[in-house]
C-alpha cells in the first residue's frame, strides 16, 4: 500500500507540474500577444495621424525643412530633423562603440573578478539613470567641457569640413552626440560583455597554448565568435539614440535647416527634440497631427533598427547551434 501511495503521489505531482507549465505558458503567450497588440495599436494610431498630413503636405513633408505654422497654408517639413536624428546617432556610435568594446574586453579578460563585479554593477546602475538627470548634468557640467573640446578640434582640425564652425560651439550636434554616447555605453557594454563572456574556454585555452597574444586571441577567437551579438547590442544602442528626447533637448539648439556634416556648428535637431519642443505650443490640431506624423517616422526608424538587431541576434544563435 505504501508503494502504491507513493506512486500515486508522484503521478499527482507530475500532473500538477504539467498543469502549472501549461498555465505558465499560456500566461507568457498572452503577455507576448498583448505586447504585439499594443505595438500594433501604436502603429495604427500614428499611421492614421500621419496619413492626412501626408495628404496635405505631400512628399515635401519628409524632403523639405520649412516650418511655418502661421502661413497660408501652413507648411511643414522634417527633413532636417530626420537627418539630424541620423547624424546624432552616428556621432554617438563613433564614440560609444570603441569605448564599449574596450570596456567589455577589460571586464571579461583583464580585470580581476572583484573589480569586474564592481564595474558591472556601476554600468547597470548607469543604465538606470533617468534621461532628465543625464540632461541636467550635460547642460551644467558636460557642455562647458565639450565646448572646450570643440574649440580645440576646430583650432587644429578646422581645415576638415567636419570640424568647421560658425563661431559658436554651444548647442552643437557634437555635444548632443556625446550625451547620446554616454547613454548608449551601458547598453552596448552589457550586451558585449555577456557575448564575450560566453566565448568557449577551450578556444581561449587553445589559442593561449599556441602562444597567441591577447590581441590575437581577441581578433581570431573572441570577437569573431561574438560578432553577431556585438552587432545586435550596437543596434539596440542605436535604437536608444534615435529615440532619446529630454537629454538631447537640454543641450541641442533646435534649428530646422539640414546640418549636413558640420558637427561643431551651433544648432541642429532631431525628430524627438522637435516633438518635445513644439507639442506643448502646437497651434491647433493640424500642428499636433504634424508632430504625431513626425513621431510615426521616428517610430518606424526605431522599429526597423530593433527588428534588424533581433534578426542579427537570432541568426547568430542559429549559426552557433
Amino acid at each position: 500500500m505504501s508503494v502504491a501511495t507513493e506512486e500515486k503521489r508522484d503521478l499527482t505531482a507530475a500532473a500538477l507540474s504539467h498543469r502549472g507549465d501549461r498555465v505558465f505558458n499560456r500566461i507568457i503567450t498572452g503577455c507576448a500577444f498583448t505586447a504585439l497588440v499594443v505595438l500594433a495599436g501604436i502603429t495604427v494610431f500614428l499611421g492614421f495621424q500621419a496619413f492626412p498630413v501626408l495628404q496635405d503636405q505631400g512628399i515635401s513633408f519628409v524632403t523639405t525643412t520649412a516650418w511655418d505654422s502661421f502661413g497660408t497654408p501652413p507648411v511643414y517639413g522634417i527633413a532636417g530633423m530626420l537627418w539630424g536624428s541620423l547624424l546624432l546617432s552616428v556621432i554617438a556610435l563613433v564614440i560609444a562603440v570603441p569605448v564599449s568594446l574596450l570596456l567589455s574586453i577589460f571586464l571579461v579578460f583583464l580585470a580581476p573578478k572583484p573589480v569586474s563585479k564592481i564595474f558591472t554593477n556601476l554600468i547597470d546602475l548607469m543604465a538606470a539613470i533617468p534621461s532628465v538627470i543625464i540632461g541636467l548634468w550635460a547642460l551644467y557640467i558636460l557642455q562647458p567641457t565639450s565646448v572646450e573640446w570643440a574649440t580645440l578640434l576646430n583650432k587644429y582640425l578646422g581645415w576638415i569640413p567636419l570640424f568647421d564652425s560658425n563661431g559658436n560651439f554651444i548647442g552643437s550636434p557634437f555635444t548632443a552626440g556625446i550625451v547620446l554616447a554616454i547613454m548608449m555605453i551601458p547598453i552596448v557594454t552589457s550586451v558585449t560583455r555577456e557575448v564575450l563572456g560566453r566565448t568557449p574556454p577551450d578556444l581561449i585555452n587553445a589559442s593561449e597554448a599556441l602562444g597567441c597574444s591577447m590581441w590575437t586571441m581577441l581578433r581570431y577567437v573572441a570577437l569573431p565568435y561574438g560578432r553577431g551579438g556585438i552587432v545586435g547590442g550596437i543596434m539596440l544602442g542605436l535604437g536608444r539614440a534615435l529615440g532619446e528626447t529630454i537629454a538631447v533637448f537640454f543641450v541641442l539648439k533646435l534649428v530646422y535647416d539640414v546640418n549636413w556634416f558640420h558637427i561643431l556648428y551651433s544648432g541642429g535637431g532631431s525628430v524627438a527634440t522637435l516633438i518635445v519642443a513644439k507639442f506643448g505650443d502646437a497651434s491647433g490640431s493640424l500642428e499636433q497631427q504634424v508632430l504625431l506624423a513626425a513621431g510615426f517616422f521616428l517610430f518606424a526608424m526605431t522599429l526597423i533598427v530593433n527588428v534588424i538587431a533581433n534578426l542579427i541576434v537570432a541568426r547568430t544563435g542559429r549559426v552557433k547551434s
